[in-house]
């Protein structure tokens, strides 16, 4: 699937068979215009979301854009006008609204996350933390917030976790058949091993065939230790209820990636209202 077709999807759950209520008190034939505005401060995302709705429901309307994705808004900012079909424009109200409040939430506090990272090297990552059938968008709204998607879904990426590990009989385990099954199937995915202390570390280390450690729940002391030890043979992860308040000092350690699932799961949506005007 792609962007449109989750569009279409979300159209017809909130249409349905009919928008009645401007069908009932707008004339067919009515032409009006709104515009988009900011009620609070922010990174917006989901402007180009936005005028793919407005297509998908009247490829007739003229939407005219004066802020893009990734920019810093303020409250009375205008981030675009729509005008033509008065019926279209509001069968498309919600949806468009939805959808850059809760990306332009994702953005914003990616964003700040991000902040807390600069002069370092290390890399904020999202998770599959998110909304069932939305997960398209908020990805994107992660990339505009200056972050970098981790995989996208379970099937473009081993990521053996700790219940993985639990049920396939442990670290070596786990990765023996996860390579086993790549052999078997042809398939080129990329191999992530999670350990959970220092000592599943030097077993994960001992057996190799991986591409990249994630180190879960750490204290800093011990991501110190696992970045030496490791000593650069793999690409690490830090992850595990990393807030504003660790993150630069997780980042210190020498970690390459952070991975966050905060970025979709704990968001507050932007205040932006569509108005006539």
């Amino acid at each position: 699937m792609d962007i449109r077709d989750y569009i279409r999807l979300a159209l017809s759950e909130d249409v349905g068979d009919g928008d009645h209520t401007s069908l009932s008190t707008i004339p067919r034939d009515a032409e009006r215009r709104a515009r988009l505005l900011v009620k609070e401060d922010g990174i917006v995302a989901g402007v180009e979301v936005a005028k793919i709705i407005f297509e998908e429901v009247d490829p007739l309307l003229e939407v005219e854009l004066f802020i893009q994705d990734g920019q810093p808004i303020k409250k009375g900012d205008i981030v675009l006008h729509v005008s033509g079909d008065a019926q279209a424009i509001l069968k498309a109200e919600r949806l468009v609204l939805n959808t850059m409040q809760r990306m332009s939430g994702i953005a914003t506090y990616t964003h700040s996350l991000v902040s807390l990272l600069d002069g370092l090297p290390t890399k904020l990552l999202d998770t599959r933390k998110t909304t069932p059938n939305f997960r398209i968008f908020e990805k994107m709204a992660v990339r505009i917030g200056g972050a970098v998607n981790h995989r996208y879904a379970l099937y473009d990426m081993i990521l053996i976790k700790d219940n993985h590990v639990d049920y396939a009989g442990g670290i070596e385990a786990a990765i023996t058949q996860a390579n086993a099954y790549l052999q078997r199937t042809g398939r080129t995915l990329q191999i992530e091993i999670e350990v959970r202390n220092l000592v599943e570390l030097e077993e994960a280390l001992r057996v190799g065939k991986i591409q990249r450690i994630m180190l879960d729940n750490f204290s800093v002391e011990d991501l110190r230790t696992a970045v030496l030890r490791i000593g650069g043979k793999y690409p690490t992860e830090a992850s595990g209820g990393i807030r504003e308040n660790t993150m630069r000092a997780v980042a210190e350690t020498g970690v390459d990636f952070i991975s966050c699932g905060a970025l979709t799961h704990q968001i507050k949506s932007l205040d932006l209202s569509l108005k006539a005007y």
